[in-house]
């Protein structure tokens, strides 16, 4: 009978181990993540590497939502996103999964004014510094969370205060101009600059212009990711063959289930 409690004991902690710390999927990207269910916890649950969060400035408090209509007072930035990251971040040693050293990115998308949102964000986010990448003139010292902000973008802003806590999402017509210690990332709707709706073959040209996008980010040390993709796994495909950086999705768990079976598409 001990025998078997401890087997139980054991058992149910290995579960519980794996169910906490999942294998991390390198470029999978949480689209409007709050929507789910969950917010981060599915995502993380998934092994995403990236979420997204929109936020509202109202009355001083940073409120999650898609639309202004949608807040809800007790949906804050810190309650959803910055406190559970804290705690994933301090029990697994400054990581956020527990097997994977790599950073965990928070895509902070901003839908009110750019400079009074900042402000606000910035004095959140040095509450949480010892978790966060800081970006310098030189270098970017790398920590459990990279946060980039998107969106209403202040960029003259988000340059001058310090410590800087948040890198800027950066559009395709920032390629050859972005430093990637203020712009690590290039982001840009689909849609306008390519006509492939995720049926079919997409066209060579098309394909071709993909590839020299990322070639060039990736020679000049940016990340590339797209929104609005065709959510399917014929577009997952081409984001991977094509090295794109993050794959967005709103299907987390066909997304999870695409990359971690590579061989079977």
């Amino acid at each position: 009978m001990r025998f078997l409690i401890i087997l139980s004991l054991a058992f149910g902690l290995t579960a519980t181990q794996a169910k906490d710390s999942p294998k991390l999927l390198p470029g999978a990207h949480a689209h409007n993540d709050y929507k789910h269910t969950k917010p981060l916890g599915d995502a993380l649950s998934h092994g995403f590497q990236s979420v997204e969060a929109d936020i509202f400035l109202i009355d001083d408090q940073l409120l999650v939502a898609h639309d202004r209509h949608e807040v809800k007072p007790e949906r804050t930035l810190q309650a959803l996103y910055l406190d559970p990251l804290k705690e994933r971040a301090d029990k697994h040693n400054g990581h956020i999964y527990a097997k994977s050293k790599e950073p965990f990115y928070l895509l902070i998308d901003f839908k009110s004014k750019g400079e009074p949102t900042y402000k606000a964000l910035h004095q959140v986010l040095t509450q949480y510094q010892d978790m966060l990448t800081e970006f310098k003139d030189s270098q970017t010292n790398r920590k459990a969370v990279t946060v980039i902000v998107s969106g209403n973008r202040p960029a003259e802003l988000l340059a001058s205060l310090k410590p800087r806590l948040a890198g800027r999402d950066g559009r395709l017509s920032d390629l050859e101009t972005a430093d990637p210690q203020f712009t690590p990332w290039i982001s840009d709707n689909w849609n306008n600059h390519f006509k492939w709706r995720g049926t079919g073959e997409i066209p060579k040209a098309e394909c071709d212009k993909l590839e020299a996008i990322v070639k060039r980010a990736h020679e000049r040390k940016l990340q590339v990711r797209f929104w609005a993709i065709p959510d399917n796994a014929e577009s997952w495909g081409l984001m991977r063959l094509s090295h794109v950086d993050f794959i967005n999705t709103d299907k987390l768990g066909q997304l999870s289930t695409f990359l971690s079976h590579p061989s079977k598409h």
